[in-house]
C-alpha cells in the first residue's frame, strides 16, 4: 500500500477527513438471531483488540454508542422507535437508499475533538448480502465501524481475505497494520490534513 492509497481511504467529497474512535466501544445489535449475533460481537471485539480500543457493556452517556441494524427492506427503520432523533431527516435518507438500491449506510457522531463518539450502521441483507457467510458480514462490519473510512473505500477491494487453511474472514495484512497505525497513541484522534496519511504510512511499514 501506498502513502497515496492510504489517502484515498479516508477521502469524502474531496476532502481527507480521518476519525477513530476517542472513548470504548458500547455495542448493541438488532435484527440477527443469537447465533449470529455471537459471530458480530466476536467481530466487534476482534477489530477493537486489533486497534487496542476497550469494548464494554455500557456506555456512561449513550447507553450503547455502536448500534448495528440488520435488515431486509429500508422501510423498517421507519418503524424504529425514536431512530429518527439519531438519524437527523431519517424519512430522506430511507428514500434516498431505497433510489439507490443500497445494501449499506453508516453514520458517525463526534466529539469536540473530532473523534468518533457514536456509530449507526444499517445493513440490508439484499443483493447477495444474504448469500454471504456470517463471518463475513460482521468482519466487514467491523472494520468499517473502526475508522471513519472515506466513501470510496474498498469499493474496489474488499478489506477481507479469505485465510487458505480454514477457509475463514480475515482481514488482509495491510489492512491491519493501517488499523493499528490509526490507533497510535502519539496519532490524532482526527485529522482534516492530507500529511496525516504519510504518518500512517511511517508506521504501516515501520
Amino acid at each position: 500500500m501506498t502513502p497515496d492509497e492510504v489517502q484515498a481511504l479516508f477521502m469524502q467529497g474531496g476532502d481527507y477527513a480521518f476519525a477513530r474512535w476517542g472513548r470504548p466501544i458500547a455495542p448493541v445489535v438488532f435484527g440477527v438471531e443469537d447465533t449470529t449475533l455471537d459471530v458480530v460481537r466476536e467481530a466487534i471485539f476482534a477489530v477493537a483488540a486489533l486497534a487496542g480500543q476497550d469494548v464494554e457493556e455500557i456506555d456512561a452517556e449513550l447507553g450503547a454508542n455502536l448500534m448495528l441494524f440488520f435488515l431486509r427492506d429500508w422501510d423498517e427503520l421507519t418503524g424504529v422507535p425514536d431512530l429518527d432523533r439519531l438519524i437527523p431527516g431519517l424519512d430522506a435518507v430511507v428514500a434516498r437508499l431505497k433510489a439507490a438500491d443500497a445494501v449499506q449506510y453508516r453514520a458517525f457522531r463526534h466529539d469536540r475533538r473530532g473523534a468518533i463518539k457514536a456509530a449507526f450502521q444499517f445493513v440490508r441483507m439484499a443483493r447477495g448480502m444474504q448469500d454471504l457467510p456470517a463471518d463475513t458480514v460482521a468482519l466487514s462490519q467491523a472494520v468499517q465501524m473502526i475508522l471513519t473510512w472515506g466513501e470510496g473505500a474498498f469499493a474496489q477491494a474488499s478489506p477481507l481475505a479469505r485465510d487458505p487453511a480454514s477457509g475463514a474472514a480475515v482481514l488482509r495484512p495491510e489492512i491491519a497494520d493501517l488499523i493499528r497505525a490509526a490507533y497510535d497513541p502519539v496519532m490524532p484522534v482526527a485529522a482534516s490534513d492530507p500529511a496525516h496519511a504519510l504518518r500512517l504510512f511511517a508506521r504501516m511499514t515501520r
